[in-house]
């Protein structure tokens, strides 16, 4: 089909034209030949310098050791600073520190937002305020976080300095503590390796937790105040769930012995129910049995009583002799075999659970239905075979009014049925 395709299409499955060898530049690695062979160094030593001429080696600086050698020189340009800076310290000459000094309250740990009207509200509670001056950074020009406070008279700042320190403004905790610059003599302030607290000593293991007053006491009370209060607390928790685990215990207990007592109920229930049916079943064993005893005695006097107005001659082969009437052998319904079978029986059942023991009560019911049919009908053949010779002709309960009707029916036109009694009419001849 390609060969019906326009010029156009046949032109791009046209094969390109075959590239054209070109020799190549150089020679390949293993086609170049090498004019000298590889040689060992032995023919340059004598050009190596002598080691008794070579300088030293010289040890170069580690990370470690470079890094601790700056923190050094960092802390002694700064102990040259604070040398300086405390020749040209003054307190008392300082043209910021106005005031009296013994009026002067100082204030610590203030919160940046906070402003000079609110820290004049909060400490004007604890008398006239004179002047407050807070600190601001010369570079910034942000507020640095502590102020002094100038009371009008020095029983005020010393109530403000018994009540206010740990007070909450703007949701930080103030410390506050008295002017010591120009108060307490030798005193150095932070900035130049001094003031009060030990928050800036190392590091953790070194440091303590709070700053500010020398009298840390308080503050040791408070955190022994607070390290009981919360062993109290944990001990509280430990109690209640001690008392909890012992509640639920007790409920488990609670609940364990009313399913055992409920268990228990119903089991004794189930054991009355199964001796009430077994003491309903011996009774109607036992009622059976006289039922049956009866019936057999009355059998038996009534096939003795029959048996008489039989005569010899019709009466056959004589009675099997098998004991006295009313008297059974081993297999009877009665026998001690048979007991001993129930008693096995009743003990077997005893151990099974309710669906079986209903099952084998149903099972017993038909096994004693048939036994008892059977024992009736071997005492009905007992009668029988005592009484007329094995027949019976139906007049036991007639006297001798019945029979002496009998005898004169036989010479009539009709006979007296053995099997029901009716006169029957004769055969005609």
């Amino acid at each position: 089909m390609t060969q019906f395709l326009p010029p156009n299409l046949l032109a791009l499955f046209a094969p390109r034209d075959p590239i054209p060898y070109l020799p190549p530049l150089e020679k390949l690695p293993h086609e170049k030949h090498h004019n000298q062979p590889y040689c060992g160094i032995a023919p340059y030593i004598r050009e190596f310098e002598d080691p008794r001429d070579a300088p030293p080696p010289t040890r170069a600086e580690t990370r470690e050791e470079r890094m601790e050698r700056k923190r050094r020189e960092k802390i002694e340009r700064r102990q040259q600073e604070v040398e300086t800076e405390l020749k040209m310290w003054d307190p008392h000459n300082d043209p910021n520190a106005q005031g009296d000094a013994f009026k002067t309250l100082f204030v610590a740990r203030v919160n940046y937002d906070t402003t000079e009207s609110k820290l004049r509200r909060e400490f004007e509670v604890y008398g006239p305020i004179k002047r407050i001056h807070m600190v601001y950074s010369k570079r910034s020009g942000k507020p640095r976080g502590y102020a002094f406070i100038e009371y009008e008279h020095e029983r005020d700042m010393h109530s403000a300095y018994k009540h206010a320190d740990g007070k909450k403004i703007d949701g930080r905790r103030v410390l506050v503590d008295v002017e010591r610059g120009r108060t307490v003599k030798g005193w150095r302030p932070r900035r130049l390796g001094g003031g009060l607290g030990g928050t800036r000593r190392g590091g953790a293991d070194v440091n303590i937790r709070h700053s500010g007053r020398d009298d840390t006491s308080r503050y040791d009370e408070r955190d022994r105040d607070r390290d009981r209060e919360r062993e109290r607390r944990e001990r509280s928790r430990e109690r209640d769930k001690e008392r909890e685990r012992r509640r639920s215990r007790s409920r488990d207990r609670r609940r364990r012995s009313r399913s055992r007592d409920k268990e228990e109920r119903r089991r004794s229930r189930e054991r009355s129910k199964d001796k009430d049916r077994d003491r309903k079943r011996r009774s109607s064993r036992s009622r059976e049995r006289a039922r049956r005893e009866r019936e057999r005695k009355e059998e038996l006097r009534g096939g003795g009583g029959g048996g008489d107005i039989a005569e010899p001659s019709e009466a056959g082969d004589a009675p099997p002799d098998d004991g006295p009437p009313g008297e059974l052998g081993p297999d009877g319904p009665d026998g001690p075999e048979e007991k001993g079978r129930d008693r096995d029986r009743d003990r077997r059942r005893s151990h099974r659970s309710e669906r079986e023991r209903r099952r084998d009560r149903d099972r017993d019911r038909d096994r004693e239905h048939k036994r008892g049919e059977r024992g009736g009908d071997r005492g009905r053949d007992e009668a029988r075979g005592g009484g007329g010779g094995g027949q019976d002709n139906g007049l036991e309960g007639l006297g001798s009014d019945g029979r002496d009707m009998y005898m004169e029916s036989e010479g009539g036109d009709g006979y007296l049925a053995p099997e029901n009694g009716y006169l029957m009419e004769a055969a005609p001849e």
